[in-house]
């Protein structure tokens, strides 16, 4: 899909675009591991917790879609599978912290 074409389908209003891009609880976790580095599948996996690898593969391959996450892929037996962000993805680290802040108040403001 074209940058164009891809830029068609988005909603007009931009917060509405953010969700679209990283409104799944795991696409935000998924995001919060790769922001410490490159990390394969198996890790991603485990990381994460309880989400399937059904659903791990889907949320990854909407987010390389999205031009957040990069694959690579190594020509080995076993092949090895490596995510990491792109500078794009990198850039929601304001908005990660903003919420690690804010949930972070959150649960203080309960004690």
């Amino acid at each position: 899909m074209s940058n164009q074409e891809l830029l068609d389908t988005l909603p007009a209003c931009p917060v509405e675009t953010t969700l679209s891009l990283i409104g799944d609880k795991w696409k935000v976790l998924i995001l919060r591991d790769l922001m410490d580095g490159t990390k394969r599948f198996g890790e991603l996996k485990k990381s994460i917790g309880h989400v399937s690898q059904k659903v791990l593969t889907a949320q990854l391959r909407a987010m390389e879609a999205g031009g957040l996450v990069h694959r690579e892929v190594y020509a080995e037996v076993p092949p090895r599978v490596e995510y990491s962000l792109t500078d794009l993805g990198r850039s929601l680290k304001p908005i990660l912290d903003a919420m690690w802040n804010w949930g972070e108040g959150y649960k203080e403001s309960l004690k």
